[in-house]
């Protein structure tokens, strides 16, 4: 779920001296813009480019294709072991880093549990019971794979296991296609998917990149804050989009793996500002899971940049660790 937005930074003679484009990929919109210079390559030649790190992320971890490697996976019975290609073991990797730190908070095998509640690729479903929430929880946990990174071998220990990385696999897409954006010489730019972003250099301003964090449940264009942000990935998680309401009680799309039911507390969304988008991404899923005081708690301790906006009656509230008060534009216009 991403909320982080663009704030204008450019005027139109500035907005004449950048390129800009955009598309479609992961279901959701891409776009980028960036400062050129004689040294660079056509702007159809950085499309190419940003699209085929893209692809990288399709054809290794896509739920929705049949033909990826995650859905081959997903498809396997038990014991049936799979070799999965670097990034795959990258992915995965980080992935369980976060598991360990976030004691389960965060689990990329939570995938039959989204499905359960209707999030998955099959669409909408009615709400489950308590026994078949418990019943599938028995494929869910680092502990029903069998996993050897040494030689990129992945099992499952339990038939019905199946990973999903929306939460990381969207970021790690920016981060691939920002890696293509340095090697093309391309040193100044700002590359968004689904509002998942990786920022380089300088804005067309010359100073750094400027952007908002949508203040939840009022729609788009009214901000909760600004951010001043230079060579960094910004992701946003938040339960206020992706929902549905039966019978007055409403139903997040952020699952707790270690309950098997949707969120129910006060966080509404955590922005994280990381050198990774990937990672960004990740963790403003796991804090999501863990509720306003846990994740500020454990953002301190990991020395994590966040800021988190929660309910507060009819209100919302913001919170930050102190890693992040140096990117909020108030600090950063002082300082």
């Amino acid at each position: 779920m991403l909320v982080v937005l663009l704030l204008g930074f450019f005027g139109c003679a500035e907005s004449s001296r950048t390129v800009e484009l955009e598309g479609r990929i992961y279901g959701t919109g891409w776009s980028l813009v960036y400062l050129p210079d004689d040294s660079q390559p056509s702007p159809a030649v950085v499309e190419a480019e940003v699209l085929a790190a893209f692809d990288v992320v399709n054809t290794s971890m896509n739920t929705y294709d049949p033909q990826s490697l995650i859905s081959e996976f997903n498809a396997l019975p038990a014991g049936a072991a799979l070799e999965v290609d670097w990034d795959f073991t990258y992915v995965l990797n980080e992935a369980m880093g976060i598991t360990r730190l976030t004691e389960g908070a965060y689990d990329v095998t939570v995938a039959p549990l989204i499905s359960l509640w209707g999030f998955g690729p099959t669409g909408p479903t009615k709400i489950p019971t308590d026994a078949v929430v418990l019943a599938t929880r028995e494929v869910v946990g680092l502990s029903r794979l069998d996993w050897q990174p040494n030689i990129r071998q992945l099992s499952k220990r339990v038939t019905g296991v199946s990973l999903e990385f929306s939460s990381i696999a969207k970021g790690y897409g920016v981060d691939l296609a920002a890696d293509a954006l340095d090697e093309l010489g391309i040193e100044n730019f700002m590359l968004e998917v689904g509002g998942e972003l990786q920022l380089r250099g300088n804005s067309p301003r010359g100073d750094a990149w400027r952007i908002a964090v949508e203040r939840p449940e009022q729609g788009r264009g009214s901000f909760q804050a600004a951010v001043r942000v230079s060579n960094v990935g910004v992701a946003t998680s938040g339960d206020y989009r992706n929902y549905f309401e039966q019978d007055g009680q409403r139903y997040s799309h952020i699952i707790d793996p270690r309950t098997g039911y949707p969120v129910q507390h006060d966080l509404v969304s955590v922005t994280v500002i990381h050198p990774s988008t990937a990672l960004a991404d990740a963790w403003a899923t796991a804090l999501c899971v863990l509720g306003t005081d846990q994740a500020l708690t454990l953002s301190e301790q990991l020395g994590l940049a966040v800021y988190l906006v929660h309910r507060d009656g009819d209100d919302f509230k913001a919170v930050s660790s102190t890693k992040f008060a140096p990117f909020l534009a108030s600090n950063a216009a002082s300082g």
